[in-house]
């Protein structure tokens, strides 16, 4: 008898993706083993030490809602929190926080040894078993051959990892970790196509030699909030700071006398680097008007001195890394930790894989994170979460886990990756959302935890606690819709507020439509009100109030979907030519050949599609 036992499911790879895919599977039922290079890195924050931010915290509380753990284990390694966008309507509120590194990984290790029906293996996956176009294990670097129904790929940037720092490169997933060979040369072999991507990530310094006094210091909100929706996950108390600074014409000089040994400008890095989120000599570069660019200066822990300099992220040589790093304000006595480096890595085309995220060419092999394009922890770790659930649901025979564009952004994420694909890494943002009004950061719960409860994953306290916020929120609605409110009571609170006073009685609701007045105006300023703080959270009664206030925009959006979703209704048989429909153009028979949607709506996203193709198509299809 061998060390392992067959797996439902295998998942390779222990990042925000693994880690993710690894919870879910095993929650679900699955017997599931962890395989990552080192134990010690378990979802290790690679880059910034922070969670969320403008959409991606959108992101973090679906997978909260739906039964991940990266809304918990950002909370309980919160060190400030802030919501981003708070002059802006509720659509573009977005929870971020700070966190600590070593914090984070040590509370999802503790999340994963704690879940049943996981075990962990150190060592590095080299090649998959696959048998009739089927995967059917894996194949490590010690010669372990261990068995399994399902494969979740979650490789991050170690596929070919090459690390460039100037005219210095060397193999690596991370600084000081090996890369991962022979898996994209065997799977390029069984079909499928790769390509090259970069991304980067800026020094580290020693906060002990800053001078924080040439810098602005950026505090966390005055009431700190949080990801999970779970009421025993408890807002932080207490925060640390964080600063901003400013590049200057002095730093920009000296940056420029490294362009000729950057990796990027001098051709050896080919893989396309984050269009959202460039590197220093990027941004010098691209936007040559500007003689300054913002650098935010973000403690990596609550016990540590280790700064991340977040906005320098750079592949220059480390000597002008560090002379250029010197003339920013507050920088000037700075000492490094480690130079900012380039790294360059596999990834395969996402239009090879199917919405469940399982790839078109190998049956039960699921891909999630960088190995699919994207960038950023939170579009890893979502990918993850629904990879472990559909490579659960598929060895159970159960039907798939699909979110919509209209339920979800992480619908949203998987639906523009299968269906328009990416040749550069993919960021989340809000504009990608075209229900964005519905898909907010503060519903992921009433939009999602049902759903996953129905397939077993949220709990049925997940699901109890949104049933009362849902009926709390209604009766709320209610009273304020019937509930009127004299000119007596009404006026002193508009005076104060600079808004007209009412001439007649009002309805509470009619008042609340108003920018100039919020929930709390009415509920501290009214006596009939003052119970209501004490009847209903402030989740409830914030709920309440942007279901008022933007009644007609919802309602808009509601038909918009409903207009949109009657696409998704016109199924596509799986043996459909669409090189039979002459009357389309030959760019879009091939790329409806070649990714071959399951529905009409999917058919209308992909790039290069027109609506008469979409019409055209609706008339071949019998409709």
């Amino acid at each position: 008898m061998g060390i392992f036992n067959k797996y439902d499911v295998i998942v390779v790879g222990a990042g925000h993706a693994g880690c993710e895919a690894a919870a879910a599977a095993a929650n679900l039922g699955s017997s599931v083993l962890l395989i990552t290079m080192d134990m010690n890195k378990i979802a290790q924050m690679s880059c910034n030490p922070a969670m969320g931010g403008i959409a991606k915290g959108q992101i973090v509380r679906e997978i909260d809602a739906i039964g991940g753990y990266s809304g918990i284990v950002s909370d309980k390694s919160t060190i400030q929190f802030r919501m981003l966008n708070r002059s802006k309507g509720p659509a573009m509120w977005s929870p971020r926080t700070q966190n600590d590194r070593m914090l984070f990984s040590q509370y999802w290790r503790e999340q994963l040894e704690n879940t049943p029906k996981i075990d962990f293996w150190q060592d590095m996956v080299k090649g998959l078993i696959i048998e009739d176009n089927k995967v059917c294990g894996v194949e490590t670097g010690m010669g372990q051959k261990i068995k399994c129904k399902s494969v979740v790929l979650t490789n991050g940037t170690f596929l070919n990892g090459i690390i460039h720092i100037g005219q210095k490169q060397f193999g690596g997933g991370r600084i000081g970790e090996k890369a991962a060979e022979g898996l994209t040369e065997q799977l390029i072999s069984i079909g499928l196509e790769s390509g090259r991507m970069k991304t980067g990530t800026p020094p580290r310094v020693d906060g002990r030699t800053l001078d924080y006094t040439k810098m602005e210091a950026q505090e966390g909100d005055t009431k700190p909030e949080k990801f999970s929706y779970l009421p025993n996950i408890k807002p932080i108390d207490k925060q640390r700071c964080c600063w901003i600074t400013y590049t200057n014409q002095n730093v920009h000089d000296i940056l420029k006398t490294g362009f000729e040994d950057s990796p990027m400008y001098a051709g050896r890095i080919q893989g396309l680097g984050p269009r959202y989120c460039p590197s220093i000599e990027d941004k010098i570069n691209r936007f040559a008007e500007r003689d300054r660019h913002q650098i935010f200066v973000e403690p990596e822990g609550w016990n540590t001195v280790e700064i991340y300099v977040n906005g320098f992220s750079t592949s220059l040589p480390d000597e002008i890394q560090f002379k250029a790093m010197r003339q920013i304000p507050g920088f000037e006595k700075a000492k490094m930790f480690r130079p900012g480096y380039a790294i360059e890595y596999d990834y395969f085309p996402p239009t090879q894989l199917e919405l469940t995220l399982e790839t078109k060419a190998i049956e039960n092999l699921y891909f999630a994170g960088q190995i699919n394009g994207t960038t950023g922890y939170e579009e890893a770790a979502c990918q993850g979460l629904m990879a472990g659930i559909n490579a659960h649901l598929k060895i159970e025979e159960k039907g798939p886990f699909i979110l919509k564009r209209s339920e979800a952004y992480i619908g949203v994420l998987i639906d523009d990756l299968v269906n328009k694909g990416t040749d550069e890494p993919y960021r989340m943002f809000t504009s990608r959302a075209e229900y964005r009004l519905m898909l907010r950061q503060d519903n992921a719960d009433i939009r999602l935890t049902e759903l996953s409860n129905k397939i077993g994953l949220a709990s049925n306290e997940r699901l109890q606690h949104v049933e009362k916020k849902i009926k709390d929120t209604e009766d709320v609605i209610t009273y304020f819709q019937k509930t009127s409110i004299t000119p007596n009571e009404a006026n002193p609170i508009l005076t104060a507020l600079e808004t007209s006073e009412i001439p007649q009685n009002y309805k509470l609701i009619q008042l609340l439509s108003r920018p100039q007045i919020t929930i709390y105006d009415l509920v501290n300023g009214i006596s009939d009100l003052k119970d209501f703080s004490i009847n209903y959270s402030e989740e409830t009664l914030l709920q309440a109030e942007i279901q008022m206030k933007y009644e007609g925009y919802l309602e808009k959006e509601k038909l918009l979907v409903e207009k949109m979703e009657r696409l998704e209704d016109y199924k596509i048989s799986d043996n459909f030519d669409f090189r039979t429909v002459n009357s389309i153009s030959l760019e879009a028979r091939e790329k409806l050949q070649k990714q071959r949607p399951r529905t009409l709506g999917q058919a209308s996203r992909i790039s290069g599609i027109s609506p008469s193709d979409v019409s055209i198509l609706m008339v071949h299809l019998g409709r």
